[in-house]
């Protein structure tokens, strides 16, 4: 087992095996535990240094028997560079008003991670979240957490970001936009944004979960570098090829 806990006050579990959200023909295990008490925030801290995620009040690390495609992957804040291509983004949306919201879902953001999920994911378990499973996706969070609106001048709601503050980066829960601007390139944009603003705040990373290999969904993780992974040798950088 490549995962140590970080306490020995909290147990971890091992979920039974489900069908790989990313990988047909595969099942999934993760060893999860969970967040809660004065300690969550440092919990939280320290099994993200361990390459975990957090989800509601869970924190989560896939351990398949057979499988290791997904690597928990994360962007040094101050040594990133924007490729060609990444600064041609930043410059598309230089438009756009940027504000950091409370963790309080909003009937306007649902609707529009709802179109998200029906345009890009309408295969997957999101597809059927109501508006209280997306409450609770933001508002249950035992941690410092806030959600990053991204609007157009005339005040449109075109993209949003649930994040976590850890004591070294921001972590990237779950993000969302629409897909009928193609050529803004949201998602990546967000991750932008993200790492310009962990750079503000003095943070060293910008965490974005997992990096799955093979799977075209999580592929555009390995656009930004330089990019961190978590082996179990700990974090590593990964061999750098930008364009």
């Amino acid at each position: 087992m490549r995962h140590r806990p970080a306490s020995k006050t909290h147990f971890f579990f091992t979920t039974t095996p489900l069908p790989c959200p990313y990988l047909e023909d595969r099942v999934e295990r993760r060893m999860v535990t969970e967040l809660m008490g004065p300690e969550a925030a440092g919990l939280n801290d320290q099994l993200s240094l361990a390459g975990f995620r957090r989800s509601h009040t869970i924190a989560y690390t896939p351990v398949c028997d057979s499988c290791s495609a997904c690597v928990s992957v994360r962007i040094p804040a101050h040594d990133f560079k924007p490729s060609r291509t990444q600064k041609r983004i930043i410059n598309r949306n230089s438009d756009l008003v940027v504000g950091e919201r409370a963790a309080i879902a909003t009937r306007e953001q649902y609707d529009l991670f709802k179109k998200y999920i029906d345009a890009r994911h309408a295969d997957g378990d999101m597809a059927l979240m109501g508006h209280s499973d997306y409450r609770a996706l933001v508002e249950e969070t035992p941690v410092r957490s806030n959600l990053v609106e991204f609007r157009t001048p005339d005040g449109q709601l075109i993209a949003g970001c649930l994040t976590d503050r850890l004591q070294d980066g921001l972590s990237a829960v779950y993000s969302f936009f629409t897909t009928e601007e193609d050529k803004r390139s949201l998602g990546t944009y967000v991750v932008l944004w993200l790492v310009e603003r962990a750079r503000e705040l003095g943070l060293q990373y910008v965490y974005l979960g997992y990096w799955v290999q093979g799977s075209p969904k999580m592929d555009y993780k390995r656009n930004f570098r330089p990019l961190e992974a978590y082996t179990p040798d700990g974090w590593k950088r990964l061999p750098t090829q930008q364009k």
